[in-house]
C-alpha cells in the first residue's frame, strides 16, 4: 500500500461513517504541481472522540487541538503508514505565537481562513475527485503567486514562523511572493527572533537543501530575515554576497551541511561554531559542518601536499562535500580547479587500502613493548602513521624501528608502567 492509498482509505472511511472528509494543505498542492506529497494531511467534520471507533491504532497526542493521528499497516521499510486526521476548526489567539489557545470545531470554509498561504489552504476530494478551494489557491498556483490567506499580518500574528516560510515555500515552488504579503513579512521580519531555533534550523534545512537555494537566500535578504536568524551574514553586504556567488555553483539537491557551509563560509570556524550551536543543530550536522568550513581552502596545495597530510583527508567521510565546496568556492571567486581535479584523480586512481591502510603499530603493540599510554604514547604513534602514510613504515617491524629511534631520541618519551 501506498502513502496516497491509505490516505484515500482514511478518507473512505470516515465518509462510509457519514462524515465529510478531505485531503487538505500541502498535499493538495502538491498532487495538482504533479509532485509525490511527503505527507498526506486529511480534514474531517468528525471530532476526536469520533475517530475512535473508525481506527483502532491511533495516536491521540494532538487531541486537545482537535488532531489524531491514524496508524495504518507496515511499510516495506518497516515503519508505519500515518495520517494526521484533524478536525475542521477555528482558532482563537496565539498567545505564544505558535499554538491558538483555544480551538473551535467549524466548517470546511472556517478552516481554510486559519491555514497560512492559499496555496496551502485548498481541500480536495480523492473519493468524488472534487476539489473544494475557499481561497483562491489554485488560481494563485496557476499564477505562481504565494499569497498569505486574508490579512498577513494576522497571519504572520498567528504564528512568526510563516514570515520565513514565505521565503522557503516561495523558493521551493519558484513563486512570486504577493506585494502585501511582502510587505508584511518585511515589517514583521524582526519577529522571526522570537521563534525556537529548533523551528527555525528545519525551515533553513529545507531551503538550502533544495536546487533554488540561491534565490532562497536572496528572499531572506529582501525580507529581512538575515539579521535576526543568521546575524553573522549581516556585518557587510559582501559575506553574503560571496555567499549568493558560491551557492550558484553548487547544483541539484545538497545535503545540509554542505550547502549551509557555502552560505557560511567567509565567517569562519569559530563564528560557525557559534551558530550551529545557537540553531541547536544535530551533532553530526555540526561536526560535517564546522569541518568543512574550517577546511574549506586546505586542498588548494594539495598537490603538493605530503601524503600523510592528504591521505587522512581523503579518506574522510566528508570528502566529497569538501571537493564541492572547493569547486563552488574556487568557481565563484575566479580560482583554479586543479586541486579538486588532482584529488579526484587521486581518490579514482588509488585503491583504498593504499590511502587508509591498517595502522602497523597500535596502542596495544606499544604497551606490550612496556610503554605507558599517555601523550608522548599518541605522539609515537603518530609517528608511525605518519611515516606509514609516506612509505617509510610499511611493516609492523619497521614501525618498531621507528619507536625505538624516537625513545632513544631527547624528549618527554613514554614512561614505563609501574613496578
Amino acid at each position: 500500500m501506498t502513502d496516497r492509498e491509505f490516505a484515500l482509505s482514511v478518507v473512505r472511511t470516515l465518509q462510509s461513517a457519514g462524515f465529510t472528509a478531505l485531503w487538505a494543505g500541502g498535499c493538495v498542492r502538491d498532487e495538482f504541481l504533479g509532485l509525490v506529497p511527503e505527507d498526506y494531511d486529511v480534514a474531517t467534520s468528525a471530532r476526536p472522540e469520533q475517530l475512535r471507533p473508525l481506527f483502532r491504532r491511533r495516536n491521540e497526542i494532538g487531541a486537545h487541538f482537535g488532531v489524531v493521528q491514524v496508524i495504518g499497516p507496515k511499510k516495506a521499510d518497516g515503519t508505519w503508514h500515518t495520517i494526521e486526521v484533524a478536525s475542521f476548526r477555528s482558532d482563537g489567539a496565539y498567545t505564544d505565537g505558535r499554538r491558538p489557545d483555544t480551538v473551535t470545531f467549524s466548517t470546511p470554509e472556517e478552516d481554510a481562513q486559519r491555514r497560512d498561504f492559499t496555496v496551502n489552504g485548498m481541500f480536495f476530494d480523492p473519493v468524488r475527485n472534487e476539489l473544494l478551494d475557499f481561497v483562491g489557491g489554485r488560481a494563485d498556483l496557476d499564477a505562481k503567486v504565494l499569497r498569505a490567506i486574508g490579512d498577513p499580518f494576522a497571519r504572520f500574528t498567528e504564528d512568526k514562523l510563516r514570515i520565513l516560510r514565505a521565503a522557503r515555500m516561495a523558493t521551493r515552488f519558484g513563486l512570486a511572493i504577493d506585494p502585501t504579503t511582502r510587505d508584511a513579512a518585511q515589517q514583521m521580519a524582526p519577529q522571526v527572533s522570537v521563534v525556537s531555533a529548533e523551528r527555525v534550523a528545519e525551515e533553513l534545512r529545507k531551503l538550502f537543501a533544495h536546487p533554488n537555494r540561491t534565490r532562497g537566500l536572496a528572499l531572506l535578504r529582501e525580507l529581512g530575515l538575515i539579521e535576526p536568524i543568521l546575524p553573522e551574514l549581516t556585518p557587510s553586504a559582501d559575506r553574503a554576497s560571496a555567499a549568493l556567488a558560491a551557492l550558484s555553483e553548487v547544483g541539484g539537491r545538497l545535503p545540509f551541511p554542505l550547502a549551509f557551509a557555502v552560505t557560511l563560509h567567509a565567517v569562519g570556524r569559530a563564528v560557525t561554531e557559534r551558530v550551529a550551536e545557537r540553531l541547536k543543530l544535530s551533532n553530526v550536522e555540526s561536526d560535517r559542518l564546522c569541518w568543512l568550513v574550517a577546511n574549506q581552502s586546505v586542498l588548494t596545495d594539495a598537490e603538493v601536499m605530503r601524503p600523510s597530510k592528504l591521505k587522512p583527508l581523503l579518506v574522510h567521510p566528508g570528502i566529497d562535500d569538501l571537493l564541492a565546496l572547493h569547486r563552488a568556492l574556487a568557481t565563484a571567486t575566479g580560482g583554479s580547479l586543479a586541486p579538486v581535479e588532482f584529488c579526484t584523480r587521486v581518490l579514482r586512481d588509488t585503491p583504498p587500502e593504499e590511502l587508509n591502510p591498517p595502522p602497523v603499530l597500535t596502542g596495544a603493540d606499544l604497551i606490550a613493548r612496556g610503554l605507558k599510554p599517555g601523550p608522548a604514547f599518541k605522539r609515537l604513534l603518530d609517528a608511525v602513521r605518519e611515516a606509514q602514510l609516506e612509505g617509510r613504515a610499511a611493516t609492523k617491524e619497521q614501525g618498531h624501528a621507528l619507536v625505538t629511534r624516537l625513545l632513544a631520541e631527547p624528549g618527554d618519551a613514554p614512561e614505563p608502567p609501574p613496578g
